[in-house]
């Protein structure tokens, strides 16, 4: 699953981004996910769309981006996660797991125990978790073993210099 995040592009560029992101996501059965923008989800008929606390709210998201659009909600606290599991998602994601210099959410890292207690929620509405924040190809496992059932990962991914490698890597690590 690839997620597009440019929170600050214009709707052109991203709309013409998602465009070819797809065309080259789509041949290696990957999905693509949209951060943020349910219009530019449905009109590059992006598979879904993914949202946070200060977005719109996800009901009003899946009317925009499409009854069949996969919808996710970021959350930082027990909760949102509870608020979060009573909307029409497909996922919840829990974050950060870890210190990240990606983004700045205003939420400190919540470590692996959150991680657990936000699985044991979101499981109770069979909802998948995903861990964002700080996550590397050395702490995703135990992330995984705390409850997730996948992770975010952006900035360890380029750690190397070699993208694909480091994703052979995870998947490897997390199979």
């Amino acid at each position: 699953m690839l997620q597009i995040r440019a929170k600050h592009a214009s709707s052109r560029w991203l709309f013409e981004t998602t465009l070819a992101v797809i065309e080259r996501a789509r041949s290696a059965g990957a999905v693509v996910i949209v951060n943020d923008r349910p219009d530019i989800t449905r009109l590059a008929a992006a598979d879904g769309v993914h949202v946070g606390q200060d977005d719109l709210a996800p009901g009003l998201v899946r009317s925009v981006a499409g009854p069949g659009a996969i919808v996710g909600l970021s959350t930082h606290t027990v909760g949102q996660i509870q608020a979060g599991a009573g909307e029409p998602v497909n996922y919840i994601a829990i974050g950060p797991v870890f210190g990240t210099a990606t983004k700045e959410t205003g939420y400190d890292a919540i470590g692996l125990d959150r991680v657990r207690e936000a699985s044991a929620h979101a499981r109770a509405r069979a909802l998948p978790l995903v861990a964002i924040g700080g996550i590397t190809l050395e702490r995703a496992p135990a992330v995984i073993q705390a409850g997730a059932e996948a992770v975010a990962v952006i900035s360890d991914l380029l750690a190397t210099g070699n993208p694909e490698a480091r994703v052979r890597a995870l998947l490897a690590a997390l199979a």
